[in-house]
């Protein structure tokens, strides 16, 4: 374990339950199974690769005594950093652009960072002062990428691990999963090529203006974008990881890019059925059971079918922001089920009565 022994490290991460949603279900038309990843101690499914990266590094560093773990991710993966290094034992220093928004600052500084610091207009500026004037100046500090390391990946892959545990026979039918720099797809993916090959459908799902990975596997390279202009911004990644860009052109992975106004419909209907406030990043996957285009993806599914949705989570969602969303996008509910049989039907907007909802 390196020059100095530790005492025994726990995975900065939980197991977490899979649930079926009757509500999801019957909007469907399959079976629908949550996996809550919302409910890791991070907020978010980042717990997993970023908990797993700093877990491997303490376990491989030569003065794992000495580490000191570095962000620079004002978001669900500085959050994470921070949680997994706390729960670990190790400090955590996290720079943050000056546009990051006081609420994630705030839960960054109470998961217990040791600095939260704020550097230049963008994640650029802030990533670039991080390397050059504080990593430069460390021997002991440790960088800790968001999204593109196979320790990540590795991390990502448990979620798998414990849904062949935790589904009825065993197997899921298609997994639906969000894509931001496509460190959560890849582990996904490979999890489930391991065990089933390409026998399990992966719906990969981005918001417009921050389809990294649509435009990618469109023009079939690697493409940057200029900038992210979706509200998704926890799906903000201009460029997707290599790794997940190689896996995105396998048969069994369908590329799906939904507007900003379905994925926040995602958020309220999944609030309403299943009492669960989650970012427009993780409304996106969840956006496909309500509007009809599950089975138009993927045909051959039937009501026995079983598809598993990775509730990502995320932090930067407030009760208010979703009200927000809600009455700006309300006309997305012309797009989706009527059956007052899905609770979030009864509660959805009356967009046609209302001056408010407009596509403008």
């Amino acid at each position: 374990m390196g020059s100095m022994n530790m005492p025994e490290l726990q995975a900065p991460w939980i197991e977490t339950p899979l649930v079926e949603s009757a509500a999801l279900s019957k909007a469907a038309g399959c079976r629908i199974f949550l996996k809550l990843e919302n409910l890791q101690p991070s907020g978010s499914f980042k717990s997993r690769g970023i908990g797993n990266l700093i877990l491997r590094t303490l376990q491989t560093h030569p003065t794992p005594h000495l580490t000191h773990f570095y962000s620079s991710s004002g978001g669900n993966a500085g959050l994470a950093a921070v949680s997994a290094a706390v729960i670990l034992g190790r400090p955590a220093t996290v720079v943050v652009p000056l546009s990051t928004k006081p609420l994630m600052i705030s839960k960054i500084r109470v998961a217990g960072a040791t600095a939260v610091i704020q550097r230049g207009a963008t994640w650029v500026e802030a990533d670039m002062y991080l390397r050059e004037e504080i990593l430069a100046k460390d021997p002991n500090g440790v960088y800790v990428p968001p999204f593109d390391h196979q320790d990540v990946w590795a991390g990502a892959e448990t979620i798998v691990d414990e849904v062949e545990r935790q589904i009825e026979g065993g197997k899921p039918d298609a997994m639906v999963c969000s894509v931001g720099g496509g460190g959560l797809f890849s582990g996904v993916f490979m999890g489930l090529e391991k065990r089933w090959g390409n026998d399990v459908d992966v719906l990969a799902m981005e918001t417009k203006g921050a389809e990294s990975l649509a435009k990618s596997l469109a023009k079939g390279e690697m493409v940057t974008l200029p900038g992210i202009t979706s509200i998704a911004t926890s799906l903000g990644a201009v460029r997707v990881a290599t790794k997940a860009f190689e896996l995105g052109q396998n048969p069994n992975v369908r590329s799906v890019v939904l507007d900003d106004a379905e994925a926040a419909m995602g958020c309220w209907r999944l609030a309403d059925d299943e009492r669960l406030l989650v970012e427009p990043a993780c409304g996106v996957s969840v956006a496909v059971c309500y509007d009809g285009r599950l089975k138009t993806l993927l045909p051959w599914l039937t009501a026995a079918s079983k598809v598993v949705i990775v509730v990502c989570g995320g932090s930067d969602i407030t009760l208010e922001r979703l009200v927000e969303y809600r009455a700006r996008y309300g006309y997305a509910e012309r797009w989706t089920t009527t059956d007052e049989a899905v609770p979030s039907t009864l509660t959805a907007p009356n967009w046609e009565s209302s001056e408010h909802f407009s596509e403008a």
